[in-house]
């Protein structure tokens, strides 16, 4: 689903403008109970659009620039400080309050993916059943015995109720690199289990890709090549497909189910056929030139804008809702937040020491595009979407690196251990090299941006 380059810049907007409110929260509510003196409360950086002064002289400030925020307490550091308000410098405050003012941005984003995900298994999330189509030949899926029918009911012990379960499960296993038992329910609805060794995934890009590499398909019910709707004004629009249209004919072969027809038009990228087509009992001929597009694999495929006609009875046969009550979204929340941070962390790790590519890496751009999709889409989406994001703030935050709030605490850690603050020299030494990084990461990610919306 695609989504206007206005709806993607405000949902940019809302998204983190939402998740900074919350990171630079936990900063300031922690530093005033602690009775730290908080100066400024700012969500984005550069030209402040609003300003009001509030309790204790505090400026609460939103800026021009949203990709970003900061909370400024009072520090000697920064400025002269009077005598009488010394014992609310933030620099005065003991190690403890200090490391705890600090973490508690991180926290906060990992507390708002908890309640996010907890709002949703209550409500309830919809999914697909993970229910597989029949291995690649030659593949881990097929050495591994499975075949087609088979539901996946966990992943290592782990439940797997939707498709989107699954994929974050096999992810994160990948991830690890082992070899592990997957249970399934077969076609003639007994319970199997079957292995995957996954010991060498290769380079993991996102879950769609660790699904192709071990060679398992998410099941396609042979479809009629029937027109379900028509989306944006692609090649099917501009040729005058309609909904309902059933394919009769196309390039000079008979069609005779969707998957057919996607194949045809994948092999025909800019290339010009007549298809032949069944329209209220009458059949009529037109000319289609599938748009061009790069598929996962890099290679150059058609796509025309439409989607197939599904029958409302099969889509029930494959949904399925996950919910609980109030104590069991709680704990369902818990550990899928858990299991997002560890997968970002492996993933990081990943791609820190090379078996990992780093055009996994995404700026504003595709958090804007992402962010528009899932606005699209509804609520739940877009909940789903800023508690990914929240989780990915919170463990980039503590990384070891100077400037982040991983960076301060590795700092205080080091005065925990040897009993005094590492000095003035080597922290702004530490600064420098932080921003460096910073810099680096993110034109990364802007060019890997780049190279997304020009591919």
């Amino acid at each position: 689903m695609s989504s206007s380059p206005l709806v993607s810049l405000l949902a940019l907007i809302v998204t983190l403008g939402v998740l900074i409110t919350v990171h630079e929260f936990g900063h300031f509510w922690v530093a005033r109970r602690l009775g730290v003196k908080v100066l400024r409360f700012s969500v984005g950086f550069g030209k402040p659009l609003w300003r009001r002064q509030g309790r204790d002289d505090t400026e609460y400030v939103i800026a021009a620039v949203p990709l970003g925020g900061y909370v400024k307490m009072l520090d000697e550091r920064e400025g002269d400080v009077s005598p009488a308000e010394l014992p609310r410098a933030f620099n005065r405050q003991p190690v403890g309050s200090r490391i705890a003012i600090v973490l508690a941005g991180p926290l906060s984003n990992f507390l708002f993916a908890i309640v996010a995900y907890s709002l949703m298994f209550m409500i309830g999330v919809p999914g697909v059943k993970p229910v597989l189509d029949a291995p690649r030949a030659g593949s881990l899926a097929a050495a591994g015995g499975f075949q087609k029918g088979d539901e996946i009911i966990a992943i290592d012990g782990e439940p797997t109720p939707t498709l989107s379960a699954a994929l974050l499960e096999l992810v994160d296993r990948a991830m690890a690199g082992a070899t592990i038992p997957v249970e399934v329910r077969d076609a003639d609805e007994r319970k199997r289990v079957r292995v995957l060794d996954l010991r060498e995934p290769g380079d993991l890009g996102d879950a769609a890709q660790v699904f192709e590499r071990v060679g398992l398909t998410p099941w396609r019910p042979a479809l009629p090549a029937v027109i379900g709707q028509i989306t944006g004004d692609g090649a099917a629009a501009r040729a005058g497909l309609q909904p309902g249209d059933r394919i009769v004919q196309a390039a000079g072969e008979p069609v005779t189910d969707w998957e057919q027809w996607r194949a045809l038009i994948q092999r025909h990228p800019d290339q010009s056929f007549r298809v032949r087509i069944e329209r209220d009992g009458a059949e009529q001929s037109l000319d289609l030139t599938p748009d061009a597009r790069q598929n996962e694999r890099g290679e150059r495929v058609g796509f025309i804008g439409a989607v197939a006609d599904v029958p409302d009875d099969l889509v029930q046969s494959l949904q399925v809702v996950v919910r609980y009550g109030p104590l069991g979204a709680v704990g369902a929340a818990l550990g899928k937040t858990w299991d997002v941070s560890l997968l970002t962390l492996r993933m990081l790790g990943r791609m820190l020491v090379g078996k990992a590519s780093l055009d996994n890496l995404s700026g504003p751009i595709t958090i804007a595009q992402f962010a528009g999709q899932a606005a699209s889409a509804g609520s739940m989406a877009f909940l789903a979407l800023l508690a990914l994001v929240s989780i990915s703030l919170g463990v980039l935050n503590l990384l070891p690196v100077p400037v982040l709030d991983g960076g301060h605490l590795l700092y205080y850690l080091i005065e925990l251990v040897k009993g005094s603050p590492l000095s003035d020299a080597a922290q702004n030494l530490g600064q420098r090299v932080g921003i460096v990084v910073l810099a680096l990461l993110m034109g990364l990610a802007l060019f890997n941006d780049f190279n997304r919306l020009l591919g």
